[in-house]
């Protein structure tokens, strides 16, 4: 469908209200003056009514009954455009002087007594409204031409100013044109824009600081990607190379499949936790249901850890306890990614804490191990996507950097958000979790 442009649209809009405005004032003024030629027909007919009834009054007293009709013709001589009718008591007609037959117009009747008749006079009185009716004809052909010409005016004028008006967006189009993947780092320059334009201007810059960011995560990502795959490939190539060199003994081609199949269960582990942040990060939500005790499923993921947790001489603790609406299964997989993170990265001989606490309408799981601080600049970068603030740390081949970033996707999916701080020796990393409305189930028969 075809779309109208702005302009034309806010030039057909003032051309209408010009022509509405112009002609109201036009048709107010054509009734103000069939008003006034109104009024002054009845004054015309009023002044003439007070001469007849002088001219009656006078004329029994001085003249002649005969000389009557010679009196009212001369009292009316110089007005062709006034018409009289005068009947006695017996409906005689005394005298008459009518407009043409082809004439309409209101008769001005009155009464006058005159003093020696049996019977008051009947007087009628009639105007010609053609001249006013052709005066008013011209003034609302006048009227109307001014209307439209006037319209048209404004409406050039109109059209001149919206094209001026709309030249800052015609520039912010130039600007916007020039933007593309290579110069994401560009700006729009809004220093010479309205102010009207300085919201849209800021959302739009924002709008493009997100993408760049946004972009340079992709391009990052992309980066990881390959790197994180590459090296299990090239593994699986060269021992896959090595052992069709030469002929080897069926124990020596079991440990060349063992190691193939070791590097097949990375990339296995890489493929699924990549899928499963695709399918978060097209908005799937967690299937909650009500646990009685988070202490209780965090201790089940401990236990799970137990062999690494003796390997790198830690323990851990549990501190506090809170019934929430969560999907179990993803809980415990971000508290086992939790905990393994504080496993390979805590100091021997120390205590990994999990502290679970409820409050201001949410639940917070943290996992606060002894080690070395994490740098403040590479904490909010911590949940990231393959991103590791040192990955010189032990184990760094061995996990692939998602671990925290599904922790993050796990928050989201529960309606939450991550936490990290680092300081004095320790770290503390975790998410906390929003509330859901429950729907009552067989398990607990009620749900909050």
């Amino acid at each position: 469908m075809t779309q109208r442009s702005l302009r034309a649209r806010l030039s057909l809009w003032l051309a209408l209200q010009s022509l509405a405005g112009l002609g109201l004032v036009c048709g107010a003024l054509y009734l103000a003056l069939d008003w006034t030629l109104a009024q002054r027909r009845h004054e015309t007919l009023a002044q003439k009514e007070t001469a007849v009834r002088e001219l009656l009054a006078e004329g029994r007293a001085d003249h002649r009954p005969e000389d009557l009709p010679h009196l009212l013709d001369d009292m009316l001589a110089g007005h062709g455009d006034l018409a009289l009718t005068l009947t006695d008591g017996a409906g005689r007609t005394v005298f008459s002087r009518p407009l043409p037959a082809d004439v309409r117009a209101a008769a001005h009747r009155f009464a006058v007594a005159v003093e020696g008749w049996p019977a008051p006079v009947q007087a009628s009185l009639q105007l010609d409204p053609r001249a006013d009716a052709a005066l008013l004809r011209r003034m609302a052909g006048l009227l109307l031409l001014a209307a439209l010409g006037g319209t048209a005016v404004i409406s050039l004028g109109g059209w001149w100013l919206v094209r001026l008006g709309l030249a800052p967006l015609r520039e912010l189009a130039a600007q916007t044109g020039q933007l593309d993947a290579d110069t994401l780092a560009r700006r729009l320059d809004g220093r010479a824009q309205p102010a009207e334009l300085q919201p849209l201007i800021a959302q739009f810059n924002a709008l493009l600081d997100r993408l760049a960011s946004a972009y340079a995560q992709m391009e990052a990502f992309n980066a990881d990607v390959a790197h994180e795959l590459n090296t299990p490939l090239a593994t699986l190539i060269s021992g896959s190379e090595l052992a069709l060199r030469r002929a080897h003994s069926a124990t020596e081609l079991q440990e060349v499949l063992g190691s193939n199949l070791e590097e097949l269960d990375r990339l296995a582990h890489i493929v699924a936790d990549m899928l499963f942040l695709s399918r978060a990060q097209r908005g799937s939500s967690a299937r909650r249901t009500q646990v009685a005790s988070l202490a209780a499923l965090a201790a089940e993921v401990a236990e799970f850890h137990e062999a690494a947790l003796q390997q790198a001489a830690l323990a851990v603790r549990i501190e506090g306890d809170a019934a929430a609406a969560v999907d179990a299964g993803l809980l415990q997989r971000a508290l086992s990614n939790l905990l393994g993170n504080a496993t390979r990265h805590a100091t021997p001989g120390s205590t990994v804490l999990v502290a679970i606490a409820r409050a201001d309408g949410r639940t917070r799981i943290t996992v606060e191990n002894a080690g070395a601080a994490i740098a403040p600049e590479h904490l909010p970068r911590l949940f990231d996507r393959f991103f590791r603030a040192d990955p010189a740390r032990s184990q760094a081949d061995q996990h692939h950097g998602l671990g925290l970033a599904i922790v993050a996707a796990i928050a989201r999916m529960h309606g939450g958000g991550t936490l990290a701080e680092s300081a004095a020796g320790r770290t503390r990393i975790g998410l906390w979790l929003g509330d859901a409305q429950m729907t009552q189930t067989s398990s607990n028969g009620a749900a909050s």
